[in-house]
């Protein structure tokens, strides 16, 4: 499917003035208290830029700050090495990706195991092969059986050779970020990398206020590559935030901005995506939730603010905290998602597989959430108002107390009128019955495992797959083992 082009319109929490308020409140933050950046490169930066710089602490006049804000493009183009899966996002349109960064897996077999280089492959042929997902991913899941400083260049290199459509990028190092670059490069040669974008890629704020290192090292890597960044404070509405809804908006926005502008500082015109992972915590437990209200309502108010700064915009969204494909999985991600639609996001995390608050991934809800990814897609369309004609003409040529399943109308649109998913079953409970009785969970393992027995790799330049196998070589050599 190309990016979603939206039909929707946009819920506006606030008025025009309310929303100036939140800005303006976001602003005392970063005018009055500031933000730590933890990278004595990135305080250069900023000095020679004209912030306010004590230490360590960043305060940036909101003049400054919106200018650099403003330099930032309003839609990115990332492409792919497949052309035709090359996609646009912002303003009305709207990619969705897959869940990110687990440890663990719950396996073909319903079993929850730490994650394998086996497994990454799998989802990345996966996501190749789902019709909503516009990008592979990044971090599908951690193979914990590949040493963490080689990890990187097994993962791009998986979503490079089983899927052809665009990547995101390795964050945490700039030695990491740096090879990704330079594998980009072979796949699309120097000159395309410097000139487009071809990957995105994480940058996590550590609410409350602080841009660390390693962070900092990436965006300087990624905005000088003119490489997309989605610029992600990590919330705990609760915990990380004020227990406030509007109140953990305006620290994010004031987090998010700031590391907006910094990569303008690294690279007028670096394209960087705004926005946040979002959980509130529960209050009993000290946990993370997903799919609650507030997080509908946060996910408004930042989608409202970044159509006021004209700037892309990302979330998460087939969220659960459940363990399991259960019924809070269901509830948790279907009412996560629909904010998110509602929101108007224009770069959708986590739409693929997330289980126990990232901590899983799942084969069973991968399918699952696919096939719903599916149908939030046509929702966010909107209505096709072109098909009234035909429609009454149809009902013209019906008979009263008759029916239309036969007419010359329903022939012609019958396959597209309505989306019928495969997963969700809908027959009697006798069919269900003599079918075999299978929950949701065990059809999307069924579903997963077949789809995995007929994927069919994109072709690669085979001189380019031998160059990209030669980097990582030379790379590991140099490398090593161990975590330093």
């Amino acid at each position: 499917m190309p990016p979603m082009d939206r039909g929707l319109p946009y819920m506006d929490l606030l008025s025009a003035d309310e929303l100036e308020r939140l800005h303006d409140y976001s602003m005392q933050i970063l005018e009055e208290i500031g933000i730590e950046f933890r990278d004595d490169e990135a305080i250069a930066l900023w000095k020679a830029s004209g912030a306010d710089v004590t230490e360590q602490r960043v305060r940036i006049d909101r003049h400054l700050l919106m200018d650099l804000v403003a330099k930032a493009p309003e839609s990115i183009t990332v492409h792919a090495r497949n052309p035709a899966k090359t996609v646009t996002l912002g303003g009305r349109r709207t990619i969705f990706t897959p869940a990110y960064g687990s440890p663990n897996v719950l396996d073909l077999e319903g079993k929850r195991r730490n994650s394998t280089i086996a497994d990454f492959v799998n989802f990345a042929k996966l996501a190749y092969q789902a019709p909503a997902m516009h990008m592979t991913g990044g971090v599908l899941c951690e193979p914990m059986d590949v040493a963490v400083p080689k990890r990187h260049l097994h993962m791009n290199y998986s979503l490079i050779k089983y899927s052809d459509k665009a990547f995101m990028g390795a964050v945490t190092s700039k030695e990491r970020a740096e090879d990704t670059v330079s594998m980009a490069k072979i796949v699309f040669g120097d000159e395309f990398v410097h000139d487009n974008t071809v990957t995105v890629s994480i940058a996590n704020c550590n609410s409350p206020l602080v841009w660390d290192s390693t962070m900092l090292d990436a965006v300087k890597v990624y905005a000088a590559s003119n490489q997309a960044i989605l610029f992600t404070p990590f919330v705990l509405a609760g915990a990380s935030t004020p227990a406030s809804t509007i109140g953990a908006v305006a620290q994010l926005n004031a987090e998010a901005l700031a590391g907006v502008a910094f990569a303008q500082v690294v690279r007028p015109g670096a394209p960087a995506i705004y926005g946040q992972w979002l959980a509130t915590v529960s209050m009993k437990t000290g946990a993370p939730m997903a799919g609650t209200p507030e997080i509908d309502h946060m996910n408004m108010l930042v989608g409202q603010l970044a159509r006021r700064y004209k700037l892309p915009w990302r979330c998460s969204g087939m969220c659960t905290s459940s363990k399991l494909v259960d019924a809070q999985a269901g509830y948790e991600a279907a009412r996560n998602m629909y904010g998110v639609l509602i929101a108007g996001a224009n770069f959708v995390l986590s739409t693929t597989g997330y289980l126990e608050g990232a901590l899983t991934q799942s084969y069973s809800k991968f399918m699952l959430d696919a096939e719903q990814m599916v149908m939030f897609y046509k929702l966010g369309q909107g209505l096709v108002k072109s098909e009234l004609d035909e429609s009454l003409d149809a009902i013209r040529q019906s008979e009263p107390g008759g029916h239309y399943l036969g007419t010359a109308h329903t022939l012609k649109n019958f396959e597209q009128a309505f989306f019928v998913p495969d997963l969700m079953d809908h027959d009697s409970f006798e069919q269900w019955s003599f079918a075999g009785a299978r929950d949701a969970d065990t059809r999307g393992r069924d579903a997963a495992a077949k789809a995995l027995r007929e994927y069919q790799a994109p072709p690669l330049d085979e001189a380019i797959d031998e160059a990209l196998l030669e980097f990582m070589k030379r790379k590991e050599l140099l490398i090593g083992d161990a975590v330093l």
